[in-house]
């Protein structure tokens, strides 16, 4: 066979790539999709539509490539996480629109289990906070908020799966109802220790253990496809994985001490923890990824809300900007930023301080600030933002990064790159695929069906990558990031 097909399930976006023996891809399809808003802090997605459009953007790659059906050995699934729906099994019908892992309806349900004191408790066996963001209280609010699905439970009928376990079940003819590893450690409802769904936090979630999902590792094949819906060939569905995990894989991060930080909207920092789980002192998480194999190992996440987003709010909401182009063309016309601090609040803190309260601010703004000022001190945030995440993370897991690789579309950025050497003091690599996510599923699919003998045959494949080193002095890397530490204190409630 001539290629593997991954689908990526974004958050706004359904992403189709063929990725060839040499590891590169040869097409892609792609189609965006609707962000419903019911009411302010909701967000969801028409699970049908996520489905629906599938088939259509892999056709979409396959004519591209002028390949067909026959053509592909294996189909991985990457897709955001946390994102949760609930379906009949008999009907095939959702029965609710799916809950997006950016909602916050669930937001007094976490906040009384902190208040009860079972932070503990959930942390210690998911690794996690307890926040609104994973799957567990999603779950839990639509088995008690949509009338039809306490009956459906009754009767037998509920699945409960996230994206992958939607899309799964519908390629395989509704055949099979399973999920990862990777994507169970993100719903507050699996025991990362002993790798089962725990009886302990269903009970506290009020969840049934007969909607849930089989849990394999990311490796494997899950079974086949429906013949009827990929061209009249069965094919295997295999590597299946969260996004973040899926990148960490692409980045080819496999050994305990290494790490990816992805750079899109937001941004996601995992560092390889190998077979040993951490647990942070800081508010990061722990998590389920793979090791070179593509077997579970253990990860630490730390998760910075406005990357992407914070040149964005520079470009719609104030207009001092044009285009990300434009942003890093001024902030590289000046040497620092003469201390302008931009901490981007604008949603809340995330890692490691998790406080959803706290709001923006621009700090040390002079009359000789300008826009140039504005844009060099957004990119100087995400950097030191990261410095804090791996600061912790060093710390936490006592381990030491020899150097960090990155992707997503703002490491585009040179000045967003170099300010990143400079605040961390190791070198950054930055790829230049865009499709490393999907590429991270695709090894896995392929080391699953025989597409690749081994890692090591992975590892061959060309890597093209781009160093930055470290040009900033030990005491001025110091000196600003205590600046930027006391910037953050002032928007802390």
């Amino acid at each position: 066979m001539r290629y593997i097909l991954v689908f990526d399930h974004g958050t706004t976006g359904i992403k189709a790539v063929l990725l060839d023996k040499q590891g590169q891809i040869k097409a892609r399809g792609y189609t965006q999709f609707e962000q419903i808003y019911p009411q302010p802090g909701w967000v969801e997605h028409d699970a049908n539509t996520l489905w629906e459009k599938s088939l259509p953007v892999a056709e979409e790659a396959l004519k591209e490539a002028g390949a067909s059906w026959q053509d592909v050995q294996a189909i991985g699934i990457t897709n955001q996480r946390e994102t949760t729906i609930l379906w009949d099994a008999q009907s095939g019908r959702p029965v609710h629109n799916a809950i997006v892992w950016q909602c916050r309806r669930t937001s007094d349900f976490t906040d009384r289990l902190r208040t009860e004191g079972k932070e503990a408790l959930i942390r210690g066996k998911t690794g996690l906070v307890t926040d609104p963001y994973f799957s567990g209280s999603k779950v839990r609010w639509l088995l008690k908020n949509v009338p039809e699905a306490q009956p459906l439970l009754e009767a037998g009928r509920l699945k409960f799966g996230t994206v992958d376990s939607w899309i799964i079940w519908n390629l395989s003819g509704r055949a099979l109802h399973v999920t990862d590893t990777s994507n169970a450690s993100r719903t507050l409802l699996y025991n990362i220790h002993t790798r089962q769904w725990d009886e302990e936090l269903l009970s506290l979630f009020d969840v049934s253990q007969s909607i849930l999902p089989e849990v394999k590792p990311s490796n494997v094949i899950y079974g086949m496809t429906d013949p009827v819906l990929t061209g009249g060939c069965s094919i295997p569905i295999a590597g299946v994985i969260g996004d973040q995990q899926a990148a960490l894989y692409g980045q080819k991060c496999w050994e305990a001490g290494t790490a990816k930080s992805t750079y899109g909207t937001g941004a996601f920092i995992v560092m390889n923890l190998g077979e040993t789980p951490t647990t942070s002192a800081k508010g990061l998480l722990t998590t389920l990824a793979c090791d070179t194999s593509g077997e579970p190992s253990y990860a630490m996440e730390g998760a910075i809300f406005m990357a992407g987003a914070t040149i964005e709010w520079l470009i719609k909401s104030l207009g001092l900007i044009d285009s990300p182009q434009q942003a890093n063309e001024l902030a590289l016309s000046i040497s620092s930023s003469e201390g302008v601090y931009l901490v981007p609040a604008f949603v809340g803190l995330a890692a490691p301080y998790w406080q959803a309260d706290a709001r923006g601010m621009i700090f040390g703004l002079t009359q000789g600030s300008s826009k140039a000022h504005i844009a060099r001190a957004a990119y100087e945030a995400m950097a030191y933002q990261t410095r804090e995440v791996i600061d912790i993370m060093q710390k936490d897991a006592n381990l030491q990064l020899s150097s960090l690789r990155v992707d997503g579309g703002v490491t585009r950025s040179d000045c967003l790159m170099q300010c990143l050497a400079d605040q961390l003091g190791i070198p950054v690599l930055r790829t230049d695929d865009a499709d490393i996510t999907a590429k991270g599923t695709g090894y896995l699919a392929g080391l699953a069906t025989g597409f690749w003998a081994s890692p090591e045959e992975i590892l061959s494949l060309p890597d093209k990558t781009e160093k930055f080193h470290p040009r900033l002095s030990e005491r001025e890397r110091e000196q600003n990031y205590q600046d930027w530490l006391n910037a953050v204190k002032r928007v802390l409630i």
